[in-house]
């Protein structure tokens, strides 16, 4: 499994483990990833997605799971969370229409 944010896209970065006589070694940074259960309102399901707990504060601060994802660029969710996106998408716009 990746330490990668499924609606964010936050990842592993690299840096220094500086000690006190300034010797650097490799480390990495790992995001706070937590595993969450959102639900949709529109698509009327929940999700399970393994995301960081920043993401998760932005999708309470935007209000919720739609609204996050129909302000999110695509290039940085997930395959899954895309899926999701098209669907909402796809469901918001049957409503529109009837």
């Amino acid at each position: 499994m990746s330490r990668r944010c499924e609606l964010s896209g936050v990842n592993r970065q690299i840096g220094h483990k500086v000690s006190h006589s300034n010797i650097k070694t490799k480390r990495s940074f790992e995001p706070n990833l937590v595993n969450v259960t959102l639900s949709s309102d529109a698509l009327g399901r929940e999700y399970k997605l393994r995301i960081t707990a920043a993401a998760l504060r932005s999708v309470d601060h935007r209000g919720g799971l739609d609204q996050y994802l129909l302000k999110a660029d695509e290039a940085e969710l997930s395959t899954r969370a895309a899926k999701i996106r098209r669907d909402l998408k796809k469901k918001l716009a049957e409503t529109a229409a009837a």
